[in-house]
């Protein structure tokens, strides 16, 4: 009887278990006050490892995109009117569109989707309103059959922080919108997303931001919410915001483990 004789290259090693190489996601951290909310955990479930990029420390080298399978960009107290005096800016715009260039999956929220717009060439400045707290967001019909958002509901709450919004690059599709700032979640092509809400945040992320800000203004009187209302609203959502983040995270990590 013939034998076939197994092929050198892909022989394991006798008594030595195959482990298959784990999925990265780069998380690249914009605000000393990130904490990522459910991200990291959301990625650990789904079978892969999170590494972070500390952008805004100048001393944190950028890491070689060989290195990741999906880029998560998070948001900031920067906006793009400080891309020349913070340099991070660019250096992450510069990532995502090798990112992008590469095939990798990414995603922008908040800054993060406002950095993806603004790499794109479309418009970033002033929102109408200053959006804070939970708000509702409506998904469009391009989001019915997209990857990381067809499990969204109309009407669902999403915690939202922010001065500036994005105008939707050429060619993308709109996914989701809100009822005070239209432009809530972009896609382009079919493997970077941006969104203006906080996708990832989860209550005790909520509630250090609210003791930061108390060192940096007034937030009632900046932003139309005292602290109490924001906590309030945060007991009612916060859980359904949580599970609904996890599922973005996941779906994102999945679908980077298999690009």
């Amino acid at each position: 009887m013939c034998q076939r004789q197994a092929n050198p290259a892909t022989r394991r090693p006798v008594g030595r278990r195959y482990t298959p190489p784990v999925t990265v996601i780069l998380f690249v951290r914009c605000d000393k006050a990130d904490t990522f909310g459910v991200a990291t955990s959301a990625v650990e479930a789904a079978g892969a490892s999170v590494r972070v990029w500390d952008a805004i420390d100048p001393n944190a080298a950028r890491p070689s995109l060989h290195e990741v399978d999906g880029v998560v960009v998070f948001g900031s107290t920067f906006n793009m009117e400080h891309a020349d005096e913070q340099p991070f800016i660019k250096e992450t715009s510069e990532l995502m569109r090798e990112a992008m260039a590469g095939r990798i999956p990414v995603l922008g929220v908040c800054f993060g989707g406002q950095l993806l717009a603004w790499t794109l060439d479309a418009e970033v400045g002033r929102s109408p309103v200053r959006e804070v707290g939970f708000e509702p967001i409506h998904p469009m019909p391009d989001a019915v059959d997209d990857p990381l958002f067809s499990h969204l509901m109309d009407g669902d709450m999403a915690f939202q922080w922010h001065l500036d919004t994005f105008a939707l690059p050429s060619g993308a599709k709109l996914l989701i919108t809100g009822d005070q700032v239209a432009n809530q979640a972009f896609r382009v092509g079919d493997l970077a997303w941006g969104t203006q809400f906080h996708l990832e945040v989860n209550g005790p992320e909520i509630e250090y931001w609210l003791d930061e800000f108390t060192f940096l203004g007034d937030l009632e009187s900046e932003w139309g919410k005292s602290p109490q209302l924001m906590r309030d609203e945060s007991a009612r959502f916060v859980k359904e915001h949580e599970d609904r983040g996890r599922e973005i995270i996941t779906r994102f990590t999945l679908l980077a483990a298999g690009s």
